[in-house]
């Protein structure tokens, strides 16, 4: 087994560090969840905690560790009869970004279940995880409903496996912790709401910092057990600190007025429902058993409000989670004086990361990791296709702001796709609704139940049954196959030339393709975006799963100059082309936003229609939002959908409660009929 990298040698980012330690004291607390850019040492820190873990005492041969003082009842290796147990470290589980459902939850082995009537059950990560630490590296690259079940577990303490009959539950408590890049894409705010903490990492600009970090990590990798040995005396003393506190935390006193501020901060920031304030009561709790103190004071709550609440707040989709701190110091001190307290923190400080020896800044985790952080500015641009801007011409007019986001119709992608799992198209999935049955290709997964049962009852008389039991074999066994839905690839490419540049006009426009954006945050898509305007067109942003980086670069967009509408498609091409190369089976919507006039060179309205019917050939799925406003209209955006195979619908149309929107899709379906 490799030597981990000492947590006491870590060097900066004292929340991370607070955020994690707490969670050891009082795994009450749920977890934390760990925002930063890549190389901030996100997961050194989470696998050097594993050390300081105290030892657990399991029930010898349980595979769901169970405690001999109190083992679990259910235990589906139970029951355990009254015995001493024995010591093992404390585990840290990795889920990794592409496991299965049967790998987190355990698996049943569904032939012997069927044919011996017994529940052969094979433990997951869940149950691997129990009283001790479960990692989630890029949490939010996660599969929704892997997400889901996790967050569930995690919850109630507990994982439950339902399979055609069969029922197996079995304990499952651990501390969670998720690590992400928020450039990545963001986690849905109901899943953001079930960890405990959150904490934002980032690379010290400090000189002084990043030297002791590259230090340090070079002196780990040329002989990691020798620089371990240097660090086991601060090792030790922080395991000893755990122990202290975690025996302190049932004897810390929560007084009333105490209560009252963290309900009056929680109020204060709008956040929805009860779990922030519980959280934020375990936290400050914990912090002051951290500190040593049998009472929680003021400076508590404050340090548990900037832990507990960021991701809570009541915030817009593309708003980054953050908290306003003199907004908190308000509402604590609002709530001082309402209990007529004019001293809210006679103690100080409550909390705080210990001291570590050892350099000149032992005392946090930043930045240990093996990678250097990027240079400021460093934008990856995945496909490489980002070229400077190109120069608007004459006319160019400074960025408007977007208008009002709206709920926009659903936009989908025609047929049936298999790609990965979202909310926008139809798509064979792992889960859905059963559509039909197929023999398995590898592992069985999804037992179709009837299917299996009529392909084993014509065999039964010749192979022997002599029982009510079904005689089952492995060529019987029937994967169900599901119908879910896909996330796809929306590629916008947006019209931001002179024809464009009307400022109330350009704003309707960008309030659309902002509401696009949303919808697509919400049904996890990629996205990217494609402009043009001047000489040319150019990526503005290639296709990511970070919706809010394409809104922040719409709302930057300039406008002017002339129209060059066949370069826009060309370059949208080019685009798909790649990400079909990278991505096969993600499927692409391409979203056209314009009034369809195209200037520059000869005869250039053709040569978009030429464009357009290149995207045709190759059967890429296409809207086009026609902006054309006024009482003269030339149908311009009409004939390039029809050049592109797709649809067009113009801005109010766009909207889900269009009236205008709802008797095109009735006429619609008439003519169908």
């Amino acid at each position: 087994m490799s030597t981990p990298y000492p947590f006491t040698a870590l060097v900066g980012q004292d929340d991370l560090r607070l955020g994690l330690l707490l969670n050891a004291v009082s795994p009450a607390v749920g977890g934390v969840l760990v925002r930063g850019e890549k190389g901030t040492a996100k997961s050194t820190a989470v696998r050097a905690l594993a050390a300081l873990m105290p030892e657990v005492e399991v029930v010898a041969g349980c595979r769901f560790s169970c405690d001999p003082a109190a083992p679990d009842p259910a235990c589906p290796d139970g029951p355990h009869e009254a015995a001493p147990g024995v010591s093992r470290p404390a585990r840290t589980v990795e889920l990794p970004v592409g496991a299965s459902e049967d790998r987190l939850v355990g698996a049943l082995d569904i032939e012997r279940a069927l044919s011996e009537g017994v529940k052969a059950f094979e433990p997951g990560l869940l149950a691997d995880a129990h009283r001790g630490i479960l990692y989630v590296d890029e949490v939010n690259l996660l599969h929704d409903h892997l997400v889901d079940l996790l967050l569930d577990a995690a919850a109630m303490g507990a994982s439950y496996v339902e399979r055609e009959g069969v029922s197996v539950r079995h304990a499952s408590r651990f501390l969670l912790v998720g690590t992400m890049n928020p450039e990545e894409g963001e986690l849905r705010p109901q899943l953001l709401d079930r960890f405990g903490l959150t904490v934002e990492v980032a690379a010290s600009r400090d000189t002084d910092l990043r030297v002791e970090v590259v230090r340090r990590r070079l002196a780990y990798d040329d002989d990691p057990a020798a620089f371990a040995a240097r660090w086991a005396d601060e090792e030790a003393a922080l395991r000893e600190r755990i122990t202290t506190a975690r025996a302190l935390l049932p004897h810390v006193v929560l007084g009333d007025g105490v209560l009252r501020q963290i309900a009056a901060t929680c109020a204060a920031f709008e956040v929805d429902g009860m779990r922030a304030d519980i959280v934020m009561a375990r936290t400050a709790t914990a912090l002051a058993a951290w500190a040593g103190r049998d009472e929680v004071v003021a400076d508590d709550v404050r340090q548990a409000a900037l832990l507990a609440l960021p991701h809570r707040r009541r915030r817009n989709p593309f708003d980054a989670p953050g908290l306003d701190e003199d907004k908190l110091d308000e509402a604590l001190q609002d709530a001082a004086d309402e209990r007529g307290d004019d001293d809210p923190d006679p103690d100080g400080p409550g909390g705080g990361v210990p001291p570590q020896g050892g350099g000149p800044d032992a005392g946090g985790p930043e930045g240990a990791g093996p990678d250097t952080p990027d240079a400021p500015g460093h934008t990856e641009t995945g496909s490489g296709d980002t070229p400077a801007p190109p120069p608007g011409g004459a006319g160019e007019r400074q960025p408007v702001r977007s208008g009002e986001p709206f709920r926009t119709k659903v936009l989908s992608v025609p047929g049936l796709g298999e790609g990965a799992a979202g909310r926008r198209s139809r798509a064979r999935t792992e889960h859905g609704r059963t559509t039909g049955s197929r023999r398995p290709e590898g592992a069985l997964t999804k037992l179709h139940l009837a299917a299996t049962v009529r392909a084993a009852a014509p065999h039964q008389r010749a192979r022997g049954r002599a029982g009510r039991g079904l005689v089952v074999r492995r060529d019987d066994l029937r994967q169900a196959t599901r119908e879910g839905r896909e996330g796809n690839l929306v590629l916008f490419v947006v019209d931001a030339s002179g024809s464009m540049a009307a400022r109330q006009r350009m704003s309707a426009v960008k309030g659309a393709v902002m509401s696009l954006l949303l919808d697509a945050y919400q049904r996890r898509d990629k996205v990217g975006l494609v402009t043009f305007r001047g000489r040319g067109a150019e990526v503005a942003l290639p296709p990511t799963s970070s919706v809010d980086a394409a809104a922040a670069r719409l709302e930057s967009l300039p406008t002017g100059g002339r129209t060059p509408l066949a370069a826009g498609l060309l370059k949208a091409h080019d685009v798909l082309r790649v990400e079909r190369l990278r991505d096969p089976s993600r499927r692409a919507l391409l979203v056209v936003v314009t009034d369809g006039r195209a200037t520059g060179g000869v005869d250039p309205v053709a040569l978009a229609g030429r464009a357009g019917r290149l995207h045709a050939s190759e059967g890429t799925a296409s809207v086009v939002v026609d902006c054309e406003s006024g009482i003269v209209r030339l149908g311009l955006a009409a004939q390039l959908a029809r050049d592109l195979g797709g649809s067009a619908v113009t801005l109010d149309e766009l909207r889900a409660d269009s009236i205008a929107g709802l008797v095109k899709d009735f006429t619609a379906a008439g003519r169908a009929a």
